[in-house]
């Protein structure tokens, strides 16, 4: 099979799959552009943070360590090499730190061992007796997955470079080591993450040994071989088998992982019954364990999912990596199934979840995301901060946001012979073969999608519009007049033969939306969220008057709010939003009911979009805003 050059994901011809991704240079983000913003700002500010801090914290000195090159002790997580992989790939997907990717090219080469083991912190003679001997916790097979991933970019973004092959050569000699190891094992990792990457290398190679390991790992996963003593079998999705599974349960990153090597395998061997329980297990998860922001994981002692309706807001974990993660299990399952619900979960969780965890500098970064932080909140330790740090002790999530950015163009439009789908959108151009499109949007910020049709074509095409589901009032014009147009499953679709200069404009209505919980939700009973459009709003204490406490602030829901636009600043629309303070007890703790009324004045303060919470001074912030009961 020879080298085919997409995005990260990409299914062999034969798997199963009602989608299919877009070639490469089909999709080109332009900056000015929400989507494009973020991409440019990745490639010039978030990726070279990423390649100084390898250096500032010892990453590469790691690997230095192994060759000989550096006689210092091993620093930061013993699977630190990942954060390594990760940025590796960032730049392959971006084009860019070519010094970078060539310095990291030859120093994974020259720590590889004979027989294709990599990782710098078993190779430590300290830690040699240790290889393979404690996989629940060793991270070794999660750290060569990364290894691949990296080099499933390298493979598809610079097949011809020698710094590509270099790595893609690496990387398929740790495979090789894995399935000569691991071919006839019950054993897995307590990490998953190699099994998406082993299937992506077979679809990068055409080598089936790899994806018939992914395979063994998927089906070996579920029965109790991993050493659980400490956060018991669920943690490691360990204690039954995954087609067996009826809730997602344990480490949010471990379990959507997991999923998403699942759907890679079964779309490849065409098991449709793997792909049903990864739709069951999401399912599960969306239903009853999903903030309103897309993040997932209510706990912080082992980063998990909790009981149904267990969100708290202000003991939201929301891991940036299960964000990340949820986001790319959504994407397999859309290729897979083609239904609009899992685009409409990556633009929740992308522009809510994953976008919250970065600073508009691109410096700075959440890994845990929070839907309130209190006031007198202490936020000096890195597990619960109250504004976003340059780097972590285990920094897994800046790399990982590096990588997803650097490749997000890929992930908004699908194409074959059907027509071309767009499902998120963000100013720029959509090819794939002779159809091709310029998108130009202020979306999420303006209701208005512009199409323009850049090449005429022979024979008709559908042009496929996702309508999201928080939409109610969807309208669409072709040439300035309302056009027909077949609205099924989610998507409006035009199929018709076009021209050059056609236009397009698809117009998705955002009012401010009150949006309350599941009454099972006790933490948030009550309350209510401030939706318009894919946009999640907070109040923060910055803009709450001097001498008010936010948490004393309750909403009358029959008020008015009303939507102000700023332009170009750092909050383009922001919500003003009437409000009024609730008197509080001075007499303890608790007290005999009824409550005290809100007693101060009506009010009014602006809410901001929760993606872009604190990048002004630190404060308490909430998303579940109370609500002002009737004698209020």
């Amino acid at each position: 099979m020879s080298f085919v050059s997409h995005g990260p994901v990409v299914p062999t011809p034969d798997a199963l799959g009602v989608l299919r991704p877009l070639p490469a240079g089909a999709v080109r983000l332009t900056p000015g552009g929400l989507l494009g913003d973020w991409q440019a700002r990745n490639a010039g500010a978030t990726l070279p943070h990423c390649i100084d801090q390898l250096g500032v914290h010892g990453n590469l000195t790691n690997l230095r360590r192994v060759t000989g090159d550096a006689d210092a002790e091993f620093a930061g997580m013993w699977f630190a090499d990942t954060d390594v992989h990760k940025t590796l790939e960032a730049a392959f997907w971006s084009g860019s730190a070519p010094a970078f990717v060539d310095e990291v090219a030859a120093l994974l080469e020259k720590a590889q061992d004979p027989d294709g083991y990599l990782n710098s912190f078993y190779q430590d003679p300290a830690h040699r007796d240790r290889q393979w001997n404690e996989l629940h916790y060793s991270h070794e097979m999660y750290t060569a997955g990364h290894l691949v991933q990296a080099a499933v970019a390298a493979a598809r973004s610079a097949p011809d470079e020698p710094a590509a092959q270099q790595v893609l050569s690496v990387a398929r000699r740790f495979a090789d080591l894995l399935v000569q190891r691991y071919g006839d094992s019950p054993e897995v990792d307590g990490h998953p993450e190699v099994e998406t990457a082993l299937a992506e290398l077979y679809r990068v190679t055409g080598h089936r040994p790899y994806l018939d390991l992914a395979g063994r790992f998927v089906t070996n996963r579920g029965h109790g071989t991993l050493d659980a003593s400490r956060f018991g079998p669920r943690y490691f999705q360990d204690h039954e088998p995954l087609r067996e599974s009826t809730e997602v349960t344990g480490h949010v990153v471990r379990q959507l992982y997991l999923l998403a090597g699942a759907v890679d395998v079964a779309v490849e061997t065409g098991d449709t019954a793997l792909l049903e329980t990864a739709e069951r297990l999401w399912d599960s998860a969306l239903d009853s364990r999903t903030y309103i922001t897309g993040g997932q994981g209510s706990r912080h002692r082992d980063e998990a999912f909790g009981d149904p309706y267990e969100l708290p807001p202000d003991r939201a974990y929301a891991e940036t990596c299960a964000a990340i993660g949820s986001f790319q299990l959504a994407w397999r399952l859309l290729l897979a199934t083609g239904k609009v619900k899992y685009a409409d979960e990556m633009e929740r969780v992308l522009h809510n979840g994953i976008a919250g965890s970065t600073a508009l500098s691109g410096t700075e970064f959440f890994y845990s995301n929070p839907l309130q932080l209190r006031t007198g909140h202490d936020g000096s330790h890195e597990d619960a901060p109250s504004q976003r740090l340059s780097w972590y002790s285990c920094a897994c999530c800046p790399p990982n946001l590096a990588r997803l950015m650097a490749s997000l163009h890929a992930y908004l439009a699908t194409g074959g012979p059907g027509g071309l789908q767009l499902h998120l959108y963000g100013t720029g151009t959509f090819s794939d073969g002779g159809r091709a499109v310029e998108v130009e949007t202020s979306y999420p910020w303006d209701e208005q999608i512009t199409v323009t049709v850049t090449a005429t074509s022979a024979e008709p095409w559908a042009l496929s519009l996702r309508v999201p589901a928080w939409c109610d009032d969807a309208r669409l014009t072709v040439n300035g007049n309302p056009a027909p147009a077949h609205a099924e499953d989610g998507y409006l679709r035009l199929h018709r033969v076009w021209h050059a200069g056609d236009r397009i404009v698809l117009t998705l209505a955002m009012p401010t939306r009150l949006v309350s919980a599941h009454p099972r939700v006790d933490a948030t009973r009550g309350a209510v969220a401030l939706v318009r459009g894919p946009l999640v709003y907070c109040l923060e204490q910055a803009d709450v008057p001097a001498g008010v406490v936010l948490e004393d602030l309750c909403l009358d829901p029959h008020s008015s709010l009303t939507v102000a636009f700023h332009g170009d600043g750092p909050f383009p629309v922001t919500l003003q939003v009437p409000v009024r303070a609730r008197a509080v007890s001075d007499t303890g703790l608790y007290g005999t009911w009824p409550p005290a009324a809100a007693s101060g004045p009506n009010t009014v303060v602006t809410a901001v979009p929760y993606f872009l919470w604190a990048n002004r001074t630190p404060g308490p912030m909430r998303v579940w805003i109370p609500l002002a009961s009737r004698e209020e």
